[in-house]
């Protein structure tokens, strides 16, 4: 399969994408989910394309991959797990089983345990020893922190709870910066770490432990644990009843739905997480009844694999048109790049194609002032993810919106368009004559034929923010068992922290550098004589 589609390709490479374009090509490649949008035409698939893809999809099983993941089989197989993070926004509470038990009970007494904990934070209910808490710290890395710390600010308009604030980084910069906004007498911590034992959260939580013991008689009074390790906790001082834990059915980078979310739910309360959780659960329906040709996620992983595996365009931008989606690039990182990026088949084979591409971006209309250049006349072709909402919430600002609206249609207009060597010549003539003519005028030739797609909605909601992040995880999903990948584990980040541990002593100065390669001891070496 891997070969049609290649062979098709290379017999339409040089075709523009706007030669595609007739009365019902907008309309027949683009598809619905409620109110969202999915406009997939200013790429260069075609009828024939489509159909090879969607053979390619149903070749690899994904159907059967699909049905089997919902059901709580141990399609992480690997590390023996099931994949249930679609569970966590089950809100209807149809069964899951896992080893022959419904999970469902359990993950909704956690969401409302959760949800009585958040409430009594933002009515003043449990409040820190100087008052009503005023400040939130949510303690994390990778997935304990991107997810929600994209999530809170994504939603910023519906905060009406404390101020909530993320440290991720075990550089002392991001933890003291933080801590130094906030009043210990009314900051609540959250840990948020699976196994307690993470180097990084934990190296950060004793340090806000120690900085709230300043100025309070009982600092774990103030801290809540996400975390399924109870002995460690209560090890540190945290009461039962502020620990919330998860299955290891849900991965670090999925976990947001459950108790990681808890910072977000108290910043937005119960209600409005629900909503979040409930657009979530409304794509899960859409990817298992839709028609491929129709399905959103499906769409959105066969473009990526057209591009990616097909094209081969290493990259994909990912940029969002709404300015509170800013860390949305950054959670996409982990989230596709985490999953997908792996070098072997489940079987253990080297992978015949490529595996995930890189995936960056930036808010529009920043990116435009930044790195558009590169994207529209630069060498390779990077293909563009838009995202865009018909309104905001300012209202009294709408001209502005209505501004941006126009900015990023119009990037993926010229993405596609570009601009002839004779517009350019259109141009400048006048200004220039002969053979400068010709020169001025080739600086601003666009060669254009760069594809895009863009995913519009409504306005950014809680429900809507749901949609799109389940829209994604989805994708990655489809995605990977195209590739024949385990999307669910990540060994690769498993080496760097060996090394870690075992360099620490090396920078500590109780061992000695020998024995480590010639580059690593020198840039020990000259660490040391700075400071280290």
């Amino acid at each position: 399969m891997w070969d049609k589609l290649k062979t098709h390709h290379a017999a339409i490479a040089n075709r523009r994408i706007d030669s595609l374009f007739d009365a019902t090509r907008a309309d027949a490649f683009s598809a619905r989910m409620g109110d969202m949008l999915l406009d997939y035409s200013k790429t260069n698939i075609d009828a024939e394309g489509r159909a090879l893809l969607i053979d390619l999809l149903e070749t690899a099983g994904v159907a059967e991959k699909r049905d089997a993941m919902f059901t709580g089989a141990k399609i992480n197989e690997t590390e023996g797990r099931a994949v249930l993070h679609t569970a966590l926004r089950n809100l209807d509470g149809d069964p899951v089983m896992v080893d022959g038990q419904d999970v469902m009970p359990e993950v909704l007494e956690t969401l409302d345990r959760m949800e009585a904990f958040a409430e009594d934070v933002r009515a003043g209910r449990f409040t820190g020893q100087g008052g009503k808490i005023t400040d939130v710290v949510n303690i994390g890395i990778g997935g304990s922190d991107l997810g929600p710390a994209m999530a809170t600010l994504a939603l910023a308009p519906y905060h009406d709870g404390p101020r909530c604030h993320f440290v991720s980084n075990v550089d002392p910069a991001d933890v003291a910066e933080v801590l130094r906004r906030c009043d210990p007498a009314t900051t609540l911590v959250i840990v948020a770490s699976k196994t307690f034992t993470t180097i990084e959260t934990m190296t950060n939580a004793r340090t806000a432990k120690a900085w709230m013991s300043q100025s309070v008689t009982d600092p774990a009074a103030q801290f809540a644990a996400l975390s399924t390790a109870a002995d460690k906790t209560a090890a540190f001082g945290i009461s039962p009843d502020r620990v919330f834990g998860f299955e290891d059915w849900v991965g670090g980078r999925y976990s947001m739905w459950g108790p990681i979310g808890l910072s977000l739910m108290i910043a937005i309360g119960g209600a409005a997480f629900r909503a979040f959780l409930r657009g979530g659960q409304a794509m899960d329906r859409h990817f298992r009844v839709a028609k491929w040709d129709e399905n959103l996620p499906a769409l959105l992983a066969l473009v990526g694999v057209w591009h990616n595996q097909v094209c081969g365009h290493a990259t994909r931008a990912v940029l969002p048109y709404d300015n509170r989606l800013a860390r949305l690039p950054a959670y996409l990182q982990q989230l596709e790049m985490e999953s997908n990026g792996k070098g072997v088949s489940m079987d253990g084979a080297d992978l015949p194609v490529h595996s995930g591409p890189v995936v960056w971006g930036e808010p529009g209309t920043n990116g435009q002032h930044a790195f558009y250049q590169l994207i529209h006349q630069g060498t390779r072709v990077i293909p563009c993810e838009f995202l865009v909402a018909a309104r905001g919430h300012e209202d009294d600002l709408h001209h502005q919106h209505q501004l941006l609206v126009a900015n990023c249609l119009a990037q993926s207009e010229a993405l596609m368009k570009g601009r002839s060597l004779d517009e350019a010549r259109a141009k400048v003539a006048g200004r220039f004559e002969g053979e400068e003519l010709d020169r001025q005028a080739r600086h601003r030739v666009f060669k254009g034929n760069r594809p895009s797609v863009t995913i519009a909605y409504p306005q950014l909601t809680p429900e809507v923010l749901g949609q799109i992040i389940a829209l994604y995880e989805h994708r990655v999903f489809v995605e990977g068992v195209i590739l024949g990948i385990n999307s669910y584990d990540q060994w690769g980040v498993e080496l760097g922290k060996e090394l870690a541990t075992a360099l620490q002593p090396i920078i500590e100065g109780t061992e000695s550098a020998a024995g480590k390669d010639g580059s690593t001891a020198a840039l020990v070496g000259f660490l040391h004589s700075h400071g280290t």
